[in-house]
């Protein structure tokens, strides 16, 4: 009994622990005051400032817009390299592949942006491209440690499959590519979404990459609150991280309910 209050008591700290400040924050993103630690009444006048904001809104789009390219880019480059780890067996680059894989999972963010930036300098004095850096460097950038959580996601489930499905497949007269597409790109299925939304939220949630590979105009929405932030917190980015809080936990809710109702019908 005392181990179980202890156990009860030691993940209800926890709890607090975590999400106290992010319940502060939202309540302080309603404050009237400009102090976001003194409580002026209550008001929703910073979420109507933020939707004026035009940094924020412009940041906004430019990381929705890198994060949905640079995930799709992953998703597509982890697919590939997955099954070729799981299905060509041993082939010549296999550790170089399997390498590359694993190394931005293991490497500083820091080293990761600054050896990209030296690649898009050197690119731009050998080629002309990219011509200034932007959301395009972004999105490579980000694509390319991307892929190496990708690939992890769709190794596991990849390695689980049954092959004797696929062989069937090709039995019956099937060629590879039309196996990959109708036999196993389906059988993956829940696991793409699963590395497409990872890599989304990497991608969205970035700030070091990106500093080092974008330029002039190609702000994210990170490096924007990073930048009002070191001038003190104010309260648009409260109200700015309680939408993306709420935005967030809905897409969560709607995805449990989506799980639950699919486990229902196949009961």
């Amino acid at each position: 009994m005392r181990r179980s209050f202890s156990l009860r008591m030691t993940a209800f700290l926890g709890f607090v622990f975590l999400y106290a400040p992010i319940l502060s924050l939202i309540i302080f993103s309603f404050n009237a005051s400009k102090l976001v630690t003194v409580w002026g009444g209550f008001s929703t006048k910073w979420y109507a400032a933020l939707l004026q904001d035009q940094q924020i809104l412009d940041a906004a789009w430019v990381s929705l817009k890198v994060a949905l390219m640079s995930a799709t880019i992953a998703t597509v480059i982890g697919t590939l390299a997955s099954y070729a780890l799981a299905r060509f067996g041993r082939f010549p680059a296999r550790m170089m592949l399997s390498g590359a894989v694993t190394a931005p999972l293991v490497m500083p963010e820091v080293i990761i942006g600054l050896s990209l930036l030296l690649l898009f300098v050197a690119l731009e004095s050998l080629v002309g491209w990219p011509a200034g850096r932007g959301v395009d460097t972004i999105v490579i950038a980000h694509a390319t440690f991307g892929a190496a959580y990708a690939t992890v996601v769709l190794g596991s489930r990849m390695g689980s499959l049954d092959r004797s499905i696929e062989e069937a497949a090709q039995d019956l007269g099937a060629r590879p590519i039309r196996v990959f597409f109708d036999v196993t790109l389906p059988a993956l299925a829940p696991a793409l979404i699963s590395a497409w939304l990872l890599v989304f939220t990497i991608s969205l949630d970035d700030l070091v990459v990106a500093s080092f590979v974008t330029g002039p105009g190609a702000s994210t929405l990170p490096m924007v609150i990073f930048s009002k932030v070191r001038l003190g917190v104010s309260p648009e980015v409260n109200a700015l991280a309680t939408l993306i809080i709420v935005s967030i936990s809905a897409v969560i809710l709607v995805a449990a309910w989506q799980m639950q109702k699919s486990e229902a019908q196949s009961h």
